[in-house]
């Protein structure tokens, strides 16, 4: 979260303040009608230099729409020799526009201003065809002026002139388009307003935005988080509208509420952060508080586009350093806690990624080796891969591979020799993983969940970093979207994070314990076992099946 304020630290911040200015309390609302953010911006826009584009980055639902409308009273109620002039609103919702012509209505009794009634009418608005419209609500003034409110972009905009206010404008479609238009009401001396919270770091609100702050953009700015509305006397203005008593403990209260409301999304909602693509999965503060493992080795081996080209020395010799680091590491591990592993299988394009986790007390998950495999083929792969299983063989619980293309190769002939798990009653060690959206809606929740419960530790790497921030929400469901990061070469394409996954999930899943059965003597005749009584003496013969032993249940 964004937001690492308690609500007892924010309730003590808040009554400082408040006994620093104790007037406050008694006067909020009184007499200032609009609450300091709100004035910031109406007063940069009634300045004298009058600011002609204002983009402002928002908090949800913090009133700053109502401040609008008051400066569109404002300016529809005056003459044109005083500055008057229409003023059009534009959002994605018919309720929104309902919303704002109400609060328009309320201005302009308030101001005293002589304006007609609320009205709905149909705002021409030509296609291709000639004939479409637009369902708008309209209050007229005595000065000629205007103010409407629609609830979809009109096409029409290039002949119209005035204030143009586009409320959620990451949500309108085709944002780019719709500001062509409407900065040609700058021509006659016109304003566009463009405010919203963000829909993503990608969306066309947000690169505006960052165009400014970059200075490449001239228009001006403002930001408006919830915690700085908050300090601007946003909770205040509720209790005095709803009758209640402020105090500190109650705003730290309705604040930690609001933000679990929106849990994941608050970032987005609440304190202007747009999320990556679309939509963060986890946030790199709570990955770097997770990636506290400092003793943990990362191994890795990017062998020669030519490796198959050479003989069979040089091929040893360039397998020899990685080998005998992974065989240290090796060495290294403790064999008290039991064990789970994740395999990405990648073979031309992207990284192969092996992640062992150990179990620890309260079970939760440590990462112990992890090595990246770039340009290895399959059975040098098979080769690693066997001698970390075959190290922690008699503490492994689960081991789940990528078993989508040739990565299958790999879970198959893991699972021959450790035993293919195909159900979860069934008893071999290996999970063939093929990828499917349920998969990933089952099974990612449960990561995400290690990460914020702290169940789960890490070892400190950058590229690791990198690769669990591009897991996006994708229509819903943690995804690695299709690109790639990186130089040509040498890019990523969030392989430790499925290896990491599915090193999680073979740690999560119910473990069965079993013991060896009888097998059939290979010299006797059919039908006799290898537990008759007669040949208990010579066990010479005997051989175990794959896969079995003792496991516990957790």
């Amino acid at each position: 979260m964004t937001a690492p304020v308690s609500a007892q630290d924010w309730a003590e911040e808040r009554r400082a303040a408040v006994d620093a200015m104790p007037q406050i309390i008694s006067t909020v609302g009184l007499p200032a009608a609009l609450l300091p953010y709100q004035q910031r911006v109406v007063g940069l826009l009634e300045s004298t230099a009058m600011t002609r584009v204002l983009f402002v980055e928002k908090s949800r639902r913090i009133g700053l729409t109502w401040g609008l409308a008051a400066y569109a009273v404002l300016r529809a109620a005056r003459e044109r020799a005083a500055g008057g002039m229409d003023a059009m609103y534009i959002s994605y919702s018919q309720e929104m526009t309902r919303e704002f012509i109400d609060a328009c209505a309320m201005w302009a009794r308030a101001f005293n201003m002589a304006a007609a009634e609320a009205e709905e009418f149909l705002f021409p608005d030509a296609d291709a065809s000639g004939d479409r419209s637009i369902q708008a609500f309209r209050i007229r003034f005595a000065s000629g002026f205007e103010v409407i409110a629609l609830s979809s972009a009109p096409r029409s905009l290039r002949g119209k002139q005035g204030v143009v206010i586009i409320d959620e404008a990451a949500f309108v479609d085709s944002l780019k388009e719709l500001l062509k238009s409407a900065l040609a009401f700058l021509m006659w001396g016109g304003q566009v307003i463009v405010c919203s919270t963000h829909d993503g770091a990608e969306n066309e609100f947000n690169v505006q935005v960052q165009d400014i702050l970059a200075g490449r953009s001239k228009f001006a700015h403002v930001h408006i988080d919830f915690d700085q509305a908050l300090r601007e006397g946003l909770y205040q203005r509720i209790c005095l509208r709803n009758g209640t008593d402020w105090t500190p403990e109650g705003e730290a209260d309705w604040r930690q509420e609001i933000i679990d409301f929106y849990g994941e999304g608050a970032d987005e909602e609440l304190f202007c952060i747009p999320t990556m693509g679309s939509g963060a999965w986890l946030p790199a503060p709570l990955i770097e508080a997770r990636m506290t493992a400092k003793d943990v080795q990362v191994l890795r081996l990017d062998l020669p586009g030519d490796y198959l080209q050479k003989s069979p020395i040089e091929q040893a010799l360039l397998l020899a350093p990685f080998m005998k680091e992974l065989a240290e590491a090796l060495a290294r591990l403790p064999l008290d806690p039991h064990y789970a592993f994740g395999f990405d299988f990648a073979r031309v394009a992207d990284l192969t990624v092996g992640v062992l986790l150990s179990i620890e007390d309260r079970l939760k998950r440590r990462e112990r080796l992890v090595f990246e495999l770039r340009n290895v083929p399959g059975k040098e792969q098979k080769l690693i891969v066997a001698a970390v299983l075959e190290h922690v063989r008699e503490r492994l619980v689960g081991a789940a591979f990528d078993a989508t293309g040739m990565g299958w190769t790999v879970a198959e002939d893991m699972g021959r020799k450790f035993g293919l798990r195909e159900t979860e009653d069934s008893a071999g060690i290996v999970w063939a993983i093929k990828f499917t959206e349920e998969w990933y809606r089952l099974h990612m929740p449960p990561l995400k969940a290690a990460f914020e419960d702290d169940k789960i530790e890490l070892a400190p790497d950058a590229e690791h970093l990198s690769d669990l921030r591009l897991v996006k929400l994708i229509r819903g469901i943690p995804r690695v979207p299709p690109t790639r990061e990186g130089e040509k070469g040498k890019r990523r394409h969030g392989d430790y994070a499925i290896a990491l996954a599915l090193a999680h999930f073979a740690s999560r899943m119910r473990w069965v314990e079993y013991g060896y059965r009888p097998l059939e003597r290979r010299d006797a005749a059919p039908g006799r076992m290898a537990d008759d009584p007669e040949d208990r003496e010579d066990r010479s013969w005997w051989r175990p099946p794959l896969g079995t032993g003792l496991r516990g249940s957790i």
